[in-house]
């Protein structure tokens, strides 16, 4: 912690689905960061969140579940999705939730963990990181894809198996977010980041 002060971190379910997997994968990847000391944990169910389908126009009051998640992702040095592929894409909730917010994603961190079938996701990431640089956030490189997610449980139920390859890529994934995450938070505090 170069600073003293634990980095921020947000995690996103990005599905809302009856019998999704995200909550199982942003579980476990919940436990991952939490052993790294520097880090400050928010876990933000889209489900729970429950905002609106309907973006307002600029005149009119912002929604109540709006309004009350914009502080926590304001708060957040970093970012991370976790998103299903449906269709070759991410599901609308969570691009609904994106687009609610503007200011709140500039000039911070974000990595995926992305599942789904054969894929794991990528074509889901692809477009989430078109998306996020409109929005002036910056995609690390490394992401942890789930490809058949459904074959790396364990005989007792547990998730991952200890020989998934998430479990050596989620150090890489972790290292490149905080890296991120401090130089973008000193940048932010030396000078303001204005598009």
């Amino acid at each position: 912690m170069p600073d003293g002060t634990p980095l921020r971190l947000v995690i996103i379910i990005g599905s809302t689905r009856h019998g999704r997997f995200g909550p199982t994968a942003a579980s476990w990847f919940t436990a991952q960061a939490r052993k790294r000391r520097e880090l400050d944990i928010d876990l933000i169910d889209l489900a729970a969140a429950r905002l609106p389908d309907t973006l307002t126009d600029q005149d009119e009051a912002v929604p109540e579940p709006v309004r009350a998640l914009a502080p926590r992702l304001a708060a957040a040095d970093a970012f991370v999705v976790v998103t299903p592929e449906y269709n070759r894409s991410f599901p609308a909730p969570l691009k609904t939730a994106i687009d609610w917010f503007y200011e709140e994603w500039q000039a911070k961190p974000v990595a995926f963990v992305s599942y789904g079938r054969e894929s794991g996701g990528l074509h889901a990431a692809a477009q989430l990181r078109e998306v996020f640089g409109e929005l002036h956030a910056v995609a690390i490189p490394t992401l942890i894809s789930l490809p058949c997610y459904w074959e790396l449980f364990a005989a007792d139920g547990s998730w991952p198996k200890p020989t998934a390859t998430c479990n050596t890529t989620v150090k890489t994934t972790l290292d490149e977010l905080t890296w991120w995450a401090y130089a973008l938070r000193e940048a932010r505090a030396n000078r303001s980041y204005t598009c």
